[in-house]
């Protein structure tokens, strides 16, 4: 079974770890073999890597130390804006980069020097899959302990990037926080994996940005090799823009989020015509969702008006406050309980409640 975890800045990321904490409840969290995320959802599918080793499973297949070792540190990073310091520090500093800012912000806050090399071996736990999407060759550059690279310029074996870094490119949003710049030893590519490209400029040079611009919902590395595929899409939607901005920046701006749209709802209707199909197994929970849809009869109470407001979340690396990352986390939990009891797992109770049960949604 593999998990599919979208890109959406600090919303979801959040959104995504109560989505964890309801699949570590069941028992579902330690049967995933696959972990695949693009941006936002990179932030915490990297650091549930990280710490994956360290969990403490009972015998239901829940760790008990799931909220110490993930959420704390998840919601303290939440707890403080990272995106406009390291903006200002590569505009006007020198010799500064923001794509180095944000790293340095990962590399402080959650990573520490942390590689590639820290996430679980397959016969550990899940292969954990952090995707970029490589400017050059115009495909998904995937970050795993096994490898890094994509199938046009090859594969790089265990490679010993850190994880900040990984994860700097996987969530790097043009144009402020993109493009994250690798250099790379042509001789570490491995000749059984030479695609088309691998030649110079492109063994030297990685140029990357956010994994989203080419699959924000991290299907692509997932959807060949697995039947089951369980898919958390926190992604944003542009609003309506009745006097789109004419200068060129906020143009630019405008057009990439519209592009992002785009990319999301072709992927979204991929996913559910292929369980209508019966091609895939699984299921899709999104931050949009009304959990009504789900015609769950026991389902958290979760009104779409005020979840809806929490969909609206800007996409930022923006301090949240800690009612807002509760609700949050609340309703990441809840849609996935709704999503996995109606089309996985039936037999499931429903939960006693939310996390944070003052909170709500």
């Amino acid at each position: 079974m593999a998990l599919c975890l979208s890109g959406g800045g600090y919303r979801a990321m959040l959104f995504h770890v109560g989505a964890l904490m309801r699949l570590n409840q069941m028992g579902l969290l330690r049967t995933v073999v696959r972990v695949s995320s693009v941006s936002g959802g990179s932030i915490a599918a990297a650091m549930l890597g990280l710490i994956w080793k360290k969990l403490e499973f009972d015998t239901n297949s829940n760790a008990g130390n799931l909220y110490k070792l993930l959420v704390e540190p998840v919601r303290r990073l939440a707890g403080t804006t990272i995106d406009a310091g390291c903006i200002l520090k590569g505009i006007f500093i020198p010799f500064k980069s923001t794509p180095d800012e944000i790293t340095a912000a990962y590399r402080e806050s959650l990573f520490g020097k942390a590689t590639l090399q820290d996430l679980p071996s397959d016969t550990e736990g899940p292969r954990f899959v952090i995707n970029a999407t490589n400017v050059q060759t115009k495909v998904l550059w995937r970050f795993s302990k096994p490898y890094m690279g994509d199938y046009r310029v090859g594969l790089i074996r265990n490679p010993k990037l850190e994880l900040a870094v990984a994860v700097g490119a996987s969530s790097g949003f043009p144009p402020f926080l993109s493009p994250v710049q690798l250099t790379l030893n042509p001789a570490n590519f491995d000749p059984a994996t030479k695609g088309d490209l691998q030649i110079e400029p492109y063994t030297s040079t990685a140029v990357l940005t956010d994994g989203g611009v080419y699959d924000n919902l991290g299907l692509e590395t997932a959807w060949k090799s697995y039947e089951t595929i369980l898919v958390g899409d926190g992604s944003g939607v542009a609003d309506d823009e009745p006097k789109p901005k004419r200068d060129w920046l906020q143009h630019v701006y405008r057009v990439l989020t519209l592009l992002d749209d785009q990319v999301v709802s072709l992927r979204k209707r991929q996913v559910i015509a292929s369980y209508q199909m019966g091609l895939r197994k699984g299921s899709y929970w999104g931050i949009r969702t009304d959990i009504k849809n789900y015609q769950l009869a026991d389902a958290l109470d979760c009104p779409h008006d005020r979840t809806l407001v929490l969909a609206n979340t800007p996409t930022r690396l923006k301090k949240l406050d800690d009612t807002l990352q509760e609700r949050l986390i609340n309703w990441g939990f809840a849609a996935c309980d709704a999503a996995i009891r109606k089309h996985v797992r039936g037999d499931l109770q429903k939960p006693p409640g939310f996390p944070y049960p003052r909170s709500g949604v």
